[in-house]
This record gives C-alpha cells, sequence and structure tokens, in this order.
C-alpha cells in the first residue's frame, strides 16, 4: 500500500471520529479541503462512499462503519506502540547486549556497570563471554569490548579502560625444574601454555617489544585452553608458563604464587574499548552503559 492511501485512510479514521471535517482538520493539523480531497480520493477508489455529508453534519455510511470498526483498532494499536517506544527512550529501560572477554568483564564491565544496575532496575546486561571477533551487526549485539587494534574503523569506539601490558608468569614450583627465560626466543625450550582462538581455530601468538623491537614467538606446551582464566589456573599448578593480561595475575604475583618473567619485553598498550555500529536510534539505556563504561582518568593531585 502507497504512503499515500495511508494517509487517506487516516483522514477518514478522524472524520469518522470526530463527525466533523472541522474538528477532524484541526486534530490532524491540514486545511479541511485537504480532507475533503483526501476521503473522495479514498471513497473513489474502493467505489463506494464512506461518509453522509450535510450542511451540518458529517456520519459514517454502513461501508464507512464497517472500515472504521476495522482498521480503527489497528491504527490505535500501531499508535499504542509508538507510544511505548517513545517512553522507553525516556525512561532507560530494555536490554543490552555485550559481547568481550572473561578479562575485560571481571576487571572494567562488571566493576563499572554495578552502580548502574543498582540505580536503574530497568536496564537489563546480557554478557556474552567470547574471544573470537563476532560481527556484532548480524549477531544482534548491541555493542563490543575489545582492545583498541581489534577494533574495525567503521565503529565508533569508546575507551573503557587504562593502558594494558601483558605478563609471562609461571609459579615457583615450575622454575624449581627450569631456568627463568631471559629473552622471548628462550620460551621455545619451555613448556607454555596456549590460547586456542575462535577465530580460524588458531593459536594465539606470543609478542613481545623491547625499545622498538618487536618479536612473536610460536609457543609449544602441553596445554592448550580457550579461555585464559584456566591458563592462570594451570600456571598456579606448575604446568607451564602463561601469558595472560597483567591484572588477571597480580592477586597471585603480589602473594608470590606466580613469578613474572621478561618484564622488560612486556610493553603497554592501548586498553579496553567499547565499540558499536552506530549513534543514531541509540537507547537511553545504551547511552547511561556507554557512560558508565567510559575511561576517565584519575587525576593526579598537584
Amino acid at each position: 500500500m502507497q504512503r499515500g492511501h495511508l494517509d487517506d485512510l487516516l483522514a477518514f479514521i478522524a472524520v469518522g471520529r470526530e463527525r466533523s471535517f472541522t474538528k477532524a482538520a484541526a486534530k490532524l493539523g491540514v486545511s479541511q479541503s485537504a480532507l475533503s480531497h483526501a476521503i473522495r480520493a479514498l471513497e473513489e477508489r474502493l467505489g463506494v462512499r464512506l461518509l453522509t455529508r450535510t450542511t451540518r453534519s458529517v456520519s459514517p455510511t454502513a461501508a464507512g462503519e464497517r472500515l472504521l470498526g476495522t482498521i480503527g483498532p489497528c491504527f490505535e494499536e500501531i499508535e499504542t506502540e509508538l507510544a511505548a517506544l517513545r517512553d522507553i527512550r525516556e525512561k532507560p529501560a530494555g536490554t543490552i547486549r555485550i559481547t568481550a572477554t572473561e578479562n575485560a568483564v571481571d576487571h572494567v564491565l562488571l566493576p563499572k556497570l554495578a552502580k548502574l544496575l543498582r540505580d536503574f532496575p530497568d536496564i537489563k546486561i546480557e554478557i556474552i563471554v567470547d574471544y573470537g571477533l563476532t560481527d556484532i551487526v548480524s549477531q544482534q549485539i548491541d555493542a563490543g569490548v575489545r582492545n583498541s587494534e581489534q577494533v574495525a574503523k567503521d565503529m565508533i569506539a569508546v575507551r573503557i579502560g587504562p593502558d594494558m601490558r601483558m605478563a609471562v608468569v609461571g609459579a615457583p614450583s615450575y622454575f624449581k625444574k627450569q631456568p627463568e627465560p631471559k629473552k622471548p626466543q628462550d620460551l621455545l625450550a619451555h613448556n607454555c601454555i596456549k590460547l586456542r582462538l575462535p577465530t580460524h581455530g588458531g593459536l594465539y601468538v606470543w609478542e613481545f617489544e623491547k625499545a622498538g623491537r618487536e618479536l612473536k614467538v610460536r609457543v609449544d606446551g602441553q596445554l592448550t585452553f580457550n579461555t585464559t582464566a584456566q591458563m592462570v589456573i594451570a600456571a598456579l599448578e606448575g604446568s607451564g608458563l602463561a601469558y595472560v593480561p597483567e591484572e588477571m595475575a597480580r592477586p597471585h604475583l603480589t602473594k608470590g604464587r606466580l613469578r613474572h618473567v621478561l618484564e622488560d619485553w612486556c610493553a603497554p598498550y592501548s586498553g579496553y574499548h567499547l565499540y558499536y555500529p552506530s549513534r543514531r536510534q541509540s537507547s537511553a539505556a545504551f547511552a547511561l552503559v556507554v557512560d558508565a563504561l567510559r575511561y576517565r582518568p584519575q587525576r593526579r593531585p598537584t
């Protein structure tokens, strides 16, 4: 159905309910002549008279009453739904779906979203832990969290965390049998705990940088996981060396359960970013989530 046909139906509903061209025209914000033209065009297309007009009144014919009773409720439902959508935009509510790695969830999302969820009980967050570069548009996910270099250029990216760095860690029990590596190439002689990424099913290559020199090492070892939390647990058990975000290992490093090696080769890099396809038509709930996650560096006292 063409857009003009819908306008004619809306004109008929207004006149049929108001029983007046004057009142219907005022309600729709159009002239009486435009309204009269729309009704005549509708009647001509349908081949039936819908309104009986006199100098003093307007009333629906039998055919008009039937059409009014049939389509009137349908347009009312549409108007009600549109009003509900406006309410949702004005009142923060709804479910926001976010994909992120477990480290980003544990150290960024959950701490920052806790207060938001307490303040806005109608907002719901669904978090999908995923190490692949998920297509958030095709999967109908509102936003993703990745390192800045992993965010596609056509996405809007908002920084949500400080600079990060990776850490090569091992348990004291492991180093009782193996010497500490002094340079990245030494890792080839170590039992390293590997991470398999879902993207192309490949193994994560350990990356290092020192004084502008970059090295990538394809390590080997007995254990392979698809999440980093299990890598830390395996390292704590003395099963090998793990290459994980430093903040994941920090509690164990502080207590001496793990030792950090090759520190001078683990350079900092840009931290986590929230990315999403467009700012247009974003809900009030989504805007609040973005603002709650936004990274705000703490100012050092002068």
